[in-house]
């Protein structure tokens, strides 16, 4: 008898300005995250670690963080389109992210 789930197909909006990009691993934490269908999923373009002067990158997939901690591209240096992110960056996060250039 052959497994079938649900299939859920997932809208992710281009918030890169361009293909040039320098992007590291970095591990995405699940605190503070809050479950939507029972996932708990960070999006991609969400500053990291906080949305202020401490921030590093920007998160480039999304990241499925239900059962812990994952792995995660950071986006450290690139053209970004500031008003396609879900969450708008803080002064202090674009002072702190000196090698993204928002559009």
């Amino acid at each position: 008898m052959p497994y079938v789930s649900e299939t859920r197909n997932y809208n992710r909006v281009n918030f890169l300005a361009s293909a040039n990009v320098q992007s590291f691993t970095t591990l995405v934490s699940d605190v503070g995250v809050t479950a939507v269908d029972g996932k708990k999923v960070v999006k991609a373009g969400t500053v990291l670690p906080l949305n202020d002067a401490t921030a590093k990158g920007i998160l480039y997939n999304d990241v499925d963080v239900t059962h812990g901690p994952q792995p995660g591209a950071l986006i450290v240096e690139g053209y970004i389109l500031e008003a396609r992110l879900p969450t708008v960056p803080s002064t202090a996060a674009k002072t702190a992210l000196t090698k993204i250039t928002f559009k």
